[in-house]
């Protein structure tokens, strides 16, 4: 199930599912320690005139968005049966670790009504629920959840009156034949158990007097903290400022924040322009404090695979950051640089993925390889964008703090890795795996990204005055530009290789087409963008993907992709990502409504809240993998700069 709304801090992040209920709760690091795993939600319960309802049991109309200009997610929900609807105002604390909802209770009948309203709370703290603790506490007032170093309290009051939670529960939660004490609530009364431990959930509940067609606004809060004293203090400041001064404040935080971007986002078109600011929000909500950039923090893939996307893949951090490195937000950019810079292998690589805190995350890449090769488990073009990205930031801003800080620590060491990794006999890179994270081989998009980390590293030598550096890797990058051109085009299908084997064994080139061959000749600068290389390429992808020679939809990412593959008779699931990088090339060479088609069927893609899926159903277009995918988000963002550049 998708996330519409995505909420952070850098150090909290909650992800909410579409019956606006928390569904993934990371903290101390975005993207690491989910809470919740795979349990369920924590639910959210109306009792009214003996009637009882949870708010994802299917008598509810929801809708969710982002209406203001900042990273607070509303959500409101109407039951026609209860004449009750309930508005959510939800945000993460901009200088704390807390979560907290502001929430409108509206009596939509011509007669006064008692409105019992519960919130439940279920973690898997530290990622199991084994030997966790869920205690009233009766000074806070407030229920708390621990286990060792991790504190979650959660409270709730009337604004109005300041009337805290007057009923409370904690128990047994789908452990011993119990399913959980949230059905305790489901009478309209809690048993006001004080304490369980083991696998526990808990309830409060607090009750609203409403006169006819009357409102009142009731307030939650869940605050976290590595200690009983730290997530207390927390609860307290809560507890004195009240929810809507702190929402007050995260509403000012966001709107500061985002000031870089007034300037290029007014340009766009109304719809657009919001949306790109949405894209650009949930970028930030996925950024650690660490300066890791998770690919999704949504977990809901956990329920039918081995593992998430809570993890930085240098790559699609890179891609991440690329359109705020263009808008100037450069705080984001430095910290990811000092991320790669911790993490970086002593031989001069990034590995696969890592985890925010700076660990090397799971893997399905050996050190062992077809044909006996022995090798890095590693994806190559990871260490080289990182490198080009560093290009970028320094051509942009002529920093030379930057190189100080970098060029020793990061960039040479990168580019020795790149320069040295390369066959002598061929000139291309040694094989490693694509950037699909399917084939150990001489990718072409892969050759791309080296030649163009080498090169930004090349220049960087020469700003830093270590001509040494920059003439030995230019050699090593023309010699790779070469060999690209005698090696990589295929003429008969008029299409750039996927890869080629590992040299000296017996396999033939992969001429599949996959659209990442194309964008990375492209983008990376490997060919001209007037070459036989790009333009037939550019050709090949419409006649393959497209009708009458022209893309009607979604591109896949290559020939019969049989990832997530919903309808087997197509050539695969369109992609956001693929879609949008022949959009890149259509804008930069002057078919902007061909462009325009595409983009604008990535944006009605899009949810209300504009959160974009990694892929999509071909016959429904219904979101698959995970929502929302940061790549997915910073790909349409990059891709709406383009428009507004070539329009200047």
């Amino acid at each position: 199930m998708p996330r519409p709304i995505v909420l952070g801090n850098g150090e909290l992040h909650v992800g909410l599912n579409a019956s606006g209920l928390v569904e993934d709760f990371y903290y101390p690091h975005v993207g690491q320690e989910n809470h919740l795993g795979r349990l369920a939600s924590h639910k959210v319960g109306v009792w009214c005139g003996g009637v009882f309802s949870w708010l994802d049991d299917g008598g509810w109309n929801i809708t969710q968005d982002y209406p203001h200009r900042s990273l607070i997610g509303h959500t409101r929900a109407h039951h026609p049966y209860l004449g009750i609807i309930l508005e959510f105002d939800d945000f993460v604390d901009s200088q704390q670790a807390a979560f907290a909802r502001s929430v409108q209770v509206i009596n939509c009948r011509g007669e006064p009504r008692e409105v019992r309203l519960y919130f439940h709370q279920v973690f898997a703290i530290a990622g199991n629920n084994v030997g966790d603790t869920a205690q009233y506490l009766p000074q806070a007032p407030a229920m708390m959840h621990y286990k060792g170093r991790r504190v979650f309290l959660a409270s709730a009051r009337i604004s109005r009156d300041q009337t805290y939670f007057n009923e409370y529960a904690a128990g047994l939660y789908a452990i011993e034949g119990r399913l959980g004490t949230y059905k305790d609530a489901e009478d309209g009364s809690l048993s006001l158990n004080p304490v369980e431990h083991g696998g526990v959930d808990s309830v409060i509940g607090l009750s609203v007097s409403l006169d006819p067609h009357d409102s009142a606004r009731v307030e939650y809060w869940l605050a976290a903290g590595k200690s009983h004293h730290e997530a207390l203090a927390i609860h307290r400041r809560l507890s004195q400022e009240g929810v809507l001064k702190r929402l007050l404040a995260a509403d000012r935080w966001w709107e500061d924040w985002l000031k870089p971007s007034r300037k290029y986002l007014e340009g766009l078109p109304g719809d657009r322009s919001r949306l790109a600011e949405k894209c650009l929000m949930i970028i930030k909500s996925h950024i650690d404090k660490n300066g890791a950039v998770i690919a999704s923090c949504d977990s809901s893939m956990l329920n039918y695979s081995r593992d998430s996307y809570a993890y930085c893949w240098p790559r699609d951090a890179a891609y991440a950051l690329w359109p705020l490195l263009r808008m100037g937000f450069d705080h984001e950019v430095l910290q990811f640089f000092g991320f790669c810079r911790r993490t970086l292998h002593p031989d001069g690589y990034l590995m696969h993925k890592y985890q925010p805190d700076g660990a090397v995350g799971s893997s399905w890449h050996p050190y062992i390889h077809p044909g006996g090769h022995t090798a890095p488990p590693i994806q190559e073009d990871e260490t080289a964008i990182v490198l080009f990205l560093a290009g970028q930031y320094y051509y942009s801003r002529q920093d030379e703090r930057f190189l100080k800080d970098f060029y020793d620590s990061l960039i040479r060491p990168m580019a020795n890795f790149l320069a040295g990794y390369v066959d002598e006999t061929t000139k291309l890179p040694k094989p490693s795996y694509d950037l699909w994270e399917e084939r150990f081989a001489v990718s072409t998009y892969t050759v791309a990204a080296v030649y163009a980390g080498i090169t930004a590293a090349v220049r960087l030598a020469e700003a830093s005055s270590n001509s040494q550096d920059a003439v030995r890797w230019q050699v090593v990058a023309d010699d790779m530009r070469r060999a690209a051109a005698k090696l990589l085009y295929d003429r008969d299908r008029r299409y750039l290789v996927r890869s080629l084997p590992p040299a000296g064994s017996e396999g033939t080139p992969d001429t599949v087409i996959d659209v990442a061959s194309f964008y990375g000749a492209y983008i990376f600068g490997l060919f001209d963008i007037q070459s036989e290389e790009i333009i037939n390429p550019a050709k090949t992808l419409a006649e393959t993907f497209g009708q009458n020679n022209r893309i009607q939809g979604g591109l896949p990412r290559y020939e019969h992709d049989l990832y997530d593959l919903a309808d087997p008779g197509s050539l695969g699931n369109p992609w956001a990502i693929t879609t949008l990088w022949l959009a890149q090339y259509y804008l930069e060479t002057g078919k902007t409504d061909e462009a325009d088609e595409l983009i604008e069927w990535v944006c009605q893609k899009s949810s209300s809240s504009g959160v974009l899926a990694e892929q999509y159903d071909p016959r429904n277009g219904r979101a698959l993998s995970v929502a929302p995918l940061t790549w997915s988000q910073a790909e349409l963002l990059n891709t709406l700069l383009d428009g507004l550049s070539k329009q200047a």
